[in-house]
């Protein structure tokens, strides 16, 4: 038997419960595709006979600053969420490895988070195996598959960190002379049909289109150049470790094969195997995806507007020094002196701050950028602080508000539009407008009064709308 070390195979397998018989019962019959192509996939990964499985979860703990993966000596997991806790997976951990890929890692500068007991308990972490690993395992187990696993949790990060993670894992197969199979979990579009999890959206289909050409090419090009409005709209979740596996065989010549694809469920489900079959420098696509992201990143400072411009230097210099910007410029005139202002901060599209005031709090409008943008890096409770590592990636608007007007009758409402204010006593709870994922006014108030504390039965409150200038 060929035992080459290195990447030996890669491959996507699909996470739904029911695929796993105790749990899907009689549902299972509706993906019989799916569990079939997954038992070829799974022999296959045993025919070539690694030392160790990468799994790569969009389901475990995900943060934006990071790939978490799990030293532990022993992972394991049960499906006792889906009513099945009697179907349990355990596997060994292979640290060794494990340590060589976050040394790899480091060295292609992405930031690695291990599962420790302390990231646990300060976010009330499981380090069970989630679903989107144990549906994968369980199949490898039946094929008779016993060897030591990785486990990796999938980085909200740029499209390039998540691929250099995979050149990682390659890299350190061959440091390390380990023959290794990864494994990518993760269903395609939830918005297939009118009764997805996620609601109907057209570009559902194409997306899914768009990503078993790819699979069934062996086209890492055309899975990298999925926009990330396609797949926003589509509602995936397998998308990131595709894009983590397709790393890990950067530079070889690929065999592909789409072994099944389905969507019974609103929830599209595609099989598929790359197994590297030679070794080929014009796909080595590291360099590619790195240049795109810095020439879009030029491209968004070159057209920053003042207020952005401000708001950027302010965090930049807070995080870099913990120094507070003291020199104001000199901003355009039809500015208002003084307003409430909110900073956003995204990272690789994805929120990653933000603060603001809805009513003036410092003598100018550009120390109200200034401070809220301090804030939004470094004090907003749902994320850690931005680490100066981030700094490059980070992308900002500032929303300049209008001074709220308190109102009774909705009617002319528009969210699109209006943001509102939702106050009862000391609470209040505000929301900007034109939020993706909120459509309507009821939605608007319904999460404002959540995030004041205000029980969502309780219509005695006061509420003010107002209007706000997005800076870009």
């Amino acid at each position: 038997m060929n035992r080459e070390k290195g990447v030996a195979l890669t491959g996507l397998a699909p996470h739904p419960p029911l695929l796993i018989p105790r749990v899907g019962g009689k549902q299972i019959e509706q993906v019989l595709q799916t569990k079939e192509a997954l038992v070829q996939l799974a022999q296959t990964v045993v025919d070539v006979n690694p030392d160790v499985v990468v799994v790569i979860s969009p389901h475990g703990p995900v943060f934006q600053d990071g790939i978490v993966v799990n030293f532990a000596p022993t992972a394991e997991g049960d499906f006792a969420n889906f009513g099945v806790p009697e179907e349990k997976l355990q596997f060994l951990v292979d640290g060794l490895f494990a340590g060589a890929v976050q040394d790899e890692a480091e060295e292609l500068e992405v930031p690695i988070i291990p599962l420790t007991i302390d990231l646990v308990k300060r976010f009330r972490l499981t380090t069970g195996l989630d679903h989107g690993a144990l549906v994968p395992l369980h199949y490898l187990k039946k094929a008779g598959w016993h060897g030591k696993i990785v486990p990796v949790t999938m980085g909200i990060l740029p499209l390039d960190k998540l691929y250099s993670f995979g050149l990682a894992i390659q890299r350190a197969a061959q440091n390390l002379g380990r023959r290794v199979a990864v494994i990518a979990s993760g269903d395609l579009s939830h918005r297939l049909s009118p009764d997805a999890p996620n609601g109907f959206n057209p570009r559902g289909q194409e997306f899914d289109a768009a990503i078993t050409q790819a699979l069934e090419a062996g086209d890492v090009v055309g899975l990298l150049e999925v926009t990330p409005e396609l797949r926003e709209e589509a509602g995936e979740c397998g998308y990131r470790p595709l894009v983590m596996m397709a790393g890990a065989v950067d530079g070889y010549r690929l065999e592909p094969r789409l072994l099944s694809y389905e969507g019974p469920f609103g929830v599209g489900y595609a099989v598929a195997l790359w197994k590297p079959v030679g070794v080929d420098a014009s796909r080595r696509y590291l360099a590619r995806l790195q240049q795109q992201r810095q020439t879009y990143l030029a491209q968004v400072r070159e057209q920053e507007s003042p207020l952005v411009r401000l708001a950027r230097a302010a965090a930049e210099l807070y995080v870099e020094r913990q120094e507070i910007l003291s020199s104001l410029p000199d901003l355009p005139q039809d500015l208002p002196q003084q307003a409430g202002a909110f900073v956003t901060v995204k990272h690789a599209g994805n929120l990653r701050g933000c603060i603001g005031t809805f009513l003036p709090t410092q003598p100018s409008l550009a120390q109200e950028v200034i401070a809220n943008a301090i804030q939004a890096v470094s004090k907003d409770p749902r994320f850690e602080p931005v680490d100066r590592r981030e700094l490059a990636d980070l992308e900002y608007s500032v929303d300049v508000l209008s001074e709220p007007k308190e109102v009774q009758d909705l009617t002319h409402h528009d969210p699109k539009i209006h943001g509102i204010i939702v106050a009862k006593g000391e609470r209040r709870g505000l929301l900007l407008p034109d939020l993706e994922g909120v459509d309507t006014t009821e939605e608007q108030i319904a999460i404002a009064k959540r995030k004041a504390g205000i029980r969502p039965d309780d219509d005695d409150v006061a509420l003010a709308q107002f209007e706000v200038t997005r800076y870009q």
